[in-house]
């Protein structure tokens, strides 16, 4: 495999899929114009919309939804990959998947992925959020091979627990994608000391295309849309203005730090602690 170039958008997401599906077509084609060979957008790149009344008109199932197939779409005319974060989508009961799709080139659907922990947290902001009141957790990991070899899914509040990527890792990934919707303050606090720590434990690329600034619904996302190498080494921070990153994913970098530290050959599995004393 070869160095490969990627995208990544930052996007202040509104609440009318018409025009976020607009503006993710014009990215991807701008990416794609640019040598990108695969674009990465944030989670909930459809609609952002904490109002769950005002959002239900616009909440579809997978098939119906107008945002994936316009992404789909211009990925095939562009000839490029697209990592579409995630998008709010009906299931077959009351709650919701928050789900992300890898795009090939052609525009087929190659991976979908359902966020697996949900963001249950009273902040002390006064923010409060219960993701599970309308979303239900994915079941299992995701593991996709893309122009950057094999990469792992995630989403947002994935981050925060590291069992996901070792299973990720120990079956061969060498890139993570973590798309976030993240508050400012949870954000300022622990952002990009996880990803690093993501991309360490792994030896491998983390990707995590971000929302950022203020936004229809009322409520702030941190940005920051980071890219990572194996070695814990921020190679792209795009700060809080909505629009599109550039950086290379090298395959013998992966190699490099994994040889230099091969923590991955040293995992052991790890038994139940005993209690004494």
């Amino acid at each position: 495999m070869h160095v490969t170039k990627i995208a990544v958008v930052q996007t202040t997401t509104g609440i009318d899929p018409t025009a976020n599906a607009a503006a993710l077509v014009a990215a991807i084609r701008e990416a794609a114009a640019n040598g990108a060979a695969m674009v990465f957008t944030p989670e909930m790149s459809g609609l952002l919309d904490r109002d769950r009344a005002r959002a239900a008109a616009h909440l579809v199932k997978e098939d119906e939804d107008r945002v994936l197939l316009a992404v789909r779409e211009a990925a095939a005319e562009a000839g490029v990959w697209v990592h579409l974060g995630s998008l709010a989508l009906r299931r077959n009961d009351p709650r919701m998947a928050n789900r992300g799709f890898v795009i090939d080139a052609q525009g087929h659907i190659r991976a979908r992925y359902d966020k697996m922990h949900l963001f249950d947290v009273d902040l002390p902001t006064g923010e409060s959020w219960r993701e599970s009141a309308a979303y239900a957790g994915g079941d299992r990991p995701v593991l996709v091979t893309t122009p950057l070899g094999a990469m792992g899914l995630s989403i947002c509040y994935d981050m925060r627990f590291p069992d996901l990527y070792r299973a990720l890792s120990d079956a061969g990934a060498r890139v993570l994608s973590v798309p976030s919707s993240f508050t400012r303050p949870t954000g300022a606090a622990h952002w990009h000391v996880l990803l690093r720590a993501r991309a360490i434990e792994a030896g491998a690329y983390v990707v995590a295309a971000a929302q950022t600034g203020v936004h229809a619904d009322g409520r702030a996302t941190f940005g920051h849309s980071l890219v990572v190498d194996p070695w814990g080494e921020v190679v792209l921070d795009m700060g809080e203005a909505p629009g599109i990153g550039y950086a290379t994913v090298d395959p013998a970098r992966v190699d490099e730090v994994r040889a230099r530290v091969p923590a991955l050959r040293h995992r052991r599995a790890i038994p139940a602690p005993k209690l004494v004393g």
